[in-house]
């Protein structure tokens, strides 16, 4: 398994991530996620280079998006992998993660 490492910033509100999200490693990624987008008007996050998602990293994904809308902040999804919409479609959450993947 591929562990997810720290949420990269690339300056002026964009993050990459890479490696898998799951189960063991969210909590994680989660907390260096709430810390580094404090006080950005807008948040795009690249998935470009992240592997395998379960649904602890779909819930992740909503977690962040639910929390920039409550803090006025706009973020984006950039390169979902295929199986984090198979995962929000079978969740009945694809219309929460299409709002924040079309933002961008």
């Amino acid at each position: 398994m591929t562990r997810a490492r720290a949420l990269m910033d690339r300056g002026d509100g964009r993050f990459e991530l890479a490696g898998d999200l799951v189960f063991e490693n969210v909590a994680r990624v989660l907390e260096e996620g709430d810390a580094a987008f404090l006080g950005q008007p807008r948040v795009d996050i690249d998935l470009a280079r992240v592997g395998r998602v379960d649904s602890a990293g779909l819930a992740l994904l909503l977690e962040w998006a639910v929390a920039a809308r409550e803090a006025g902040r706009k973020v984006s999804y950039r390169n979902l992998p295929s199986g984090v919409s198979a995962l929000a479609g079978i969740s009945d959450v694809s219309e929460l993660l299409d709002a924040a993947a079309s933002a961008g």
